[in-house]
């Protein structure tokens, strides 16, 4: 789905080849941040199957499943790529990329997800209040939260790239600072198609 382009969401959509590479690329490159507490996973089982390898590359650090971290429901857009969504539905398109309430026919509202995603990192900070823990996620909780860490416009959900295991890396503290190391490091992956 990533190599084509297309709306993945909630379609269960195991790891290529390609993404078992690249997901073992990004489990050498999170064990550089040993120790981890946990790795705290999306239920969809090609961010199961990451969190698995980033386990086993952190002596087994404990693989926690968050329901909340799921990628956004793309409702009938999921599987399609955005040009397809433009020709199909360009009002309804237009509407979502102007507003996060808006949601695909059928979907969810990155308002929506947003709230799932505060939930899921409320959630992750208070049972780990001063460790290292894994995400593995999606591009839109993720962008999300990075949004929400920078203080970014909703703007920035449409202009960030991010790569599938690419790295970004965000510092809580119980004092309520935030602050953002890295976004979308992706110097472990290699180059290629």
């Amino acid at each position: 789905m990533n190599a084509g382009g297309r709306y993945s969401g909630r379609h269960d959509v195991p790891l290529s080849p390609r993404g078992v590479t690249q997901a073992e690329a990004t489990a050498r490159r999170v064990a550089a941040h040993a120790p981890v507490a946990a790795v705290v996973t999306s239920p969809l089982s090609r961010c199961t199957a990451t969190a698995r390898l980033l386990s086993a590359a952190l002596s087994g650090a404990p693989v926690v499943i968050e329901p909340d971290l799921i990628e956004c429901d793309f409702g009938e857009w999921e599987g399609l790529t955005f040009a397809e969504v433009r020709s199909r539905w360009p009002a309804e398109l237009e509407a979502w990329l102007a507003s996060t309430s808006a949601a695909p026919p059928g979907g969810e509202s990155f308002v929506d997800v947003a709230a799932r995603t505060e939930r899921a990192v409320a959630s992750i900070r208070s049972r780990h209040p001063e460790a290292t823990v894994a995400v593995v996620s999606h591009v839109s909780p993720i962008k999300l939260l990075l949004r929400d860490a920078l203080a970014a416009t909703d703007d920035f959900l449409h202009r960030l790239y991010l790569d599938p295991c690419g790295v970004s890396i965000v510092d809580y503290w119980a004092d309520g600072g935030v602050a953002v190391r890295t976004v979308n490091e992706s110097g472990h992956l290699g180059s290629g198609p």
